[in-house]
């Protein structure tokens, strides 16, 4: 039986799946915060700090349409509860984690219970709430989604300057067994009646593989594994692509991409969150290193991205409407990259009025008047059968791309061992960054206007 909007079930429904929603979107926004002071307490390198960042985002992205179809078929429910304890035993995990190793290796494990929890708090709302109140509960759920991701920054500014950056992860522990207990109680059992067939075991484990593989070799880069690195990643992601196009039920159905609107749309995606990924990975530790600030400082500094994306994300959507996606998805990543280049201005003696709330607010007007685009152009260039599986895929390919970046970059400007400690030579590095960043977001937009159509036609065979 269907649920209806205000009354206890739906009230239980949407509860549930976003403290649910919000533990992966706090614990996002709040590691960034606290990575030199875990580099400093743990003795950690460079590397480690990305991989810090990366084994969650590896394991997230390689596995979250496995954790889609997983729920669609053994009830989502279940799996987004199995998803909730096993993200609060990782988190427990990297709270006690006594070296950098063993946090890599617990981020690993969070990132997993991630890719289980993420899908199926959207798709509980689905299942659970009639047709004519979905709209209602997914609002609700976003907006309240934003908010968790708002507050992550001052909770674990304030948890790593008042008391220590293992709180960040301890905290998951008490909102975890509320997520449980509400999604016992209140949220009724759905599955996927289409869904049948066995799951794509194989494709989930190349991915994996793939992205690891590329990951090492790009953290890696010039160290004695590299080229394994390179070779393991080159032959996994060959290897993926023939097993998608021979199983029955492939976890990344190909034939999605054979449309141009498709992939240009997951090809801009995969570089403007490239970037969003590698800005907030390098402005944090710069605020940090060589600005001066302290944890809470530097994580209230970003908020302004978040205030843009709360305020004006749906008024975004709502233009794109009326002039279709290609100007927005065009101009969107251009007004990104302009802010980019505004916080250039980030250095020694930085005020954050003049040299960071510009730069950052110009970025976040520019985020806000393309993600609304993005997704309707993702979903809208699928069969109405799959939607759901585009839209998995454009998540993966988000997060892939904020993998990638945060991989290369560092190597790639010059920056490796302890120099996040440096002010001089972090500094420097930065700038390049920066410039690196903007360049990614110009080439995203040129895509945009390139090959997004005026107006979208959905797709429906």
């Amino acid at each position: 039986m269907s649920t209806a909007w205000g009354t206890p079930t739906g009230r239980g429904v949407v509860a549930a799946a976003t403290l649910g929603s919000g533990l992966t979107l706090l614990d996002g926004t709040v590691v960034n915060v606290a990575l030199r002071t875990m580099g400093t307490d743990l003795d950690a390198s460079l590397s480690q700090l990305q991989w810090i960042t990366n084994g969650y985002f590896l394991s997230l992205a390689s596995l979250i349409l496995f954790g889609g179809a997983l729920g669609d078929r053994l009830g989502r429910r279940r799996v987004f509860v199995i998803g909730t304890v096993w993200f609060a035993l990782a988190s427990l995990m990297c709270g006690l984690a006594p070296a950098a190793e063993v946090l890599i290796v617990a981020r690993v494990l969070q990132g997993i219970g991630g890719a289980l929890l993420t899908p199926g708090s959207l798709a509980m709302i689905q299942g659970a709430f009639r047709a004519e109140d979905r709209s209602r509960a997914i609002g609700a759920w976003s907006g309240l989604g934003g908010i968790a991701a708002a507050l992550g920054p001052l909770v674990g500014g304030l948890l790593i300057d008042h008391a220590s950056w293992r709180w960040i992860f301890l905290i998951n522990l008490p909102l975890a067994v509320l997520t449980v207990w509400l999604a016992q109680r209140w949220v009724p059992e759905t599955r996927d009646p289409r869904a049948h067939g066995r799951f794509d075991v194989a494709g989930a484990a190349l991915a994996s593989v793939a992205l690891a593989g590329t990951t090492w070799a790009l953290t890696d880069a010039g160290g004695p594994m590299t080229w394994w690195a390179t070779a393991l990643g080159v032959v996994a992601a060959v290897a993926f692509v023939v097993v998608e196009r021979r199983v029955p039920e492939p976890m990344v159905p190909l034939g999605l991409f054979s449309d141009r609107t498709f992939s240009a749309a997951n090809a801009m995606t995969l570089l403007v969150y490239a970037a969003l990924g590698a800005i907030l990975f390098f402005l944090v530790l710069q605020l940090q290193t060589v600005g001066g600030y302290n944890a809470l400082e530097a994580g209230l500094a970003t908020l302004p991205i978040t205030a843009c994306m709360l305020l004006l994300a749906a008024r975004g959507g709502a233009l794109a409407q009326r002039i279709g996606p290609r100007i927005p998805m065009t101009f969107g990543p251009a007004v990104m990259a302009v802010g980019t280049f505004l916080l250039l201005a980030v250095g020694p003696g930085v005020t954050w009025w003049r040299d960071v709330l510009p730069g950052l607010t110009v970025f976040g007007l520019g985020l806000a008047l393309m993600v609304a685009p993005l997704t309707a152009t993702v979903l809208a260039a699928a069969p109405d059968e799959v939607t759901g599986t585009a839209s998995g895929i454009n998540n993966a390919v988000a997060r892939a791309g904020s993998l990638l970046a945060v991989a290369a970059l560092p190597m790639a400007v010059g920056l490796g061992g302890d120099d996040y400690r440096d002010p001089a030579r972090f500094d420097t590095a930065y700038g390049t960054a920066m410039v690196a960043c903007a360049v990614l977001l110009l080439v995203g937009g040129l895509i945009s206007w390139v090959t997004i159509p005026h107006r979208l036609q959905t797709t429906t065979t």
